[in-house]
């Protein structure tokens, strides 16, 4: 029918013009014609126009008298037509081809990029619960354990796998754009104190807009999560009142980690070479493994200030 109907307007306009143009136009309407049917309609029906076409210009324009009597110069026209119209149906037919070809390849790469997505939320989530599950598993063993020191370690590890799995499950949530970085380190630090039964002590979050890549913001995170419970665990001891400030912004092409407290201080003869801890071993080796800067001052009774500094050419 679109074939059939642009042959149509294509005739109509011609028989319209025919008596304002000079002889030497006999297919004027009709190339646009075949030529708009292809691209729309597909090979096929722009193979119709292009054959209706002929015969009509044949008979009304390159005939004598509207017949289909056929001189050398009529048959010269016709070839010339059919020519330029079967390089135009060819030509939009190969493209009309190449753009379904793209559209299939498109969808296939959205559907694929959805399965991808889906895929990787679902590891994501087992990874988080499996995480949590070994939190517990390490629980549990702790009961049966009697030594001070090993319970000890066996709680501070179960502590570190279950906030592990909360941020691993925080930051692979989804969400669209940069991550908003102050409700983000707000949550995980509000974590921190839950887990650690401090109710009094308040920890405020001020935080720049900053897009960072996982490989930077995971191990960032890990280290404000191990900065704020060694705050809680040296600075408030036996459950102390006091307060927690963390900072991280923009400075002199740094990125600036800082976390202050106004607890116990450090102690005489504190050194970052040697940490006794192991909150603090761990810190230092991701400040390292991200090229980080770390240091921490402070005075006994005086509060604690631990700095970490990254440079912004090695997180963008």
């Amino acid at each position: 029918m679109f074939a059939l109907a642009t042959f149509a307007i294509a005739l109509v306009a011609r028989l319209a013009l025919d008596d304002r143009l000079p002889a030497g136009f006999p297919f004027l309407t009709f190339f646009p014609a075949v030529i708009v049917t292809t691209f729309l309609a597909g090979l096929w029906p722009g193979i119709l126009t292009a054959l209706l076409s002929g015969l009509a210009s044949w008979y009304f324009f390159l005939g004598t008298n509207q017949s289909l009597e056929l001189t050398p110069g009529s048959a010269l026209a016709l070839g010339f037509f059919g020519l330029v119209v079967a390089v135009d149906i060819a030509v939009i037919h190969i493209m009309n081809v190449a753009l379904e070809r793209l559209a299939e390849e498109r969808n296939r790469s959205a559907r694929l990029t959805q399965q991808t997505q889906v895929m990787f939320s679902e590891l994501q989530h087992r990874v988080s619960n499996n995480l949590q599950l070994a939190s517990s598993l390490v629980a549990i063993q702790k009961s049966k354990v009697k030594d001070p020191e090993a319970r000890r370690a066996l709680d501070e590890a179960a502590g570190r796998l279950s906030t592990l799995g909360r941020l691993h499950r925080r930051l692979h949530a989804p969400h669209d754009g940069p991550m908003d970085m102050e409700p983000f380190l707000r949550e995980l630090c509000q974590d921190i104190l839950k887990t650690s039964g401090a109710e009094r002590v308040d920890c405020t979050v001020n935080a720049a807009e900053a897009d960072l890549p996982p490989d930077t913001l995971i191990p960032l995170a890990l280290i404000l999560a191990e900065l704020v419970s060694n705050a809680l665990e040296h600075g408030f001891p036996d459950g102390e009142a006091g307060r927690i400030a963390v900072d991280l912004r923009a400075d002199d092409g740094e990125l600036v980690l800082t976390v202050r407290d106004d607890g116990a201080g450090l102690p005489d003869g504190f050194t970052l070479t040697r940490p006794s801890s192991l909150g603090l071993k761990i810190v230092s080796s991701l400040a390292a493994q991200i090229g980080g800067s770390f240091s921490m001052t402070g005075s006994r009774g005086q509060g604690t200030t631990a700095r970490l500094a990254l440079s912004q050419t090695e997180v963008s």
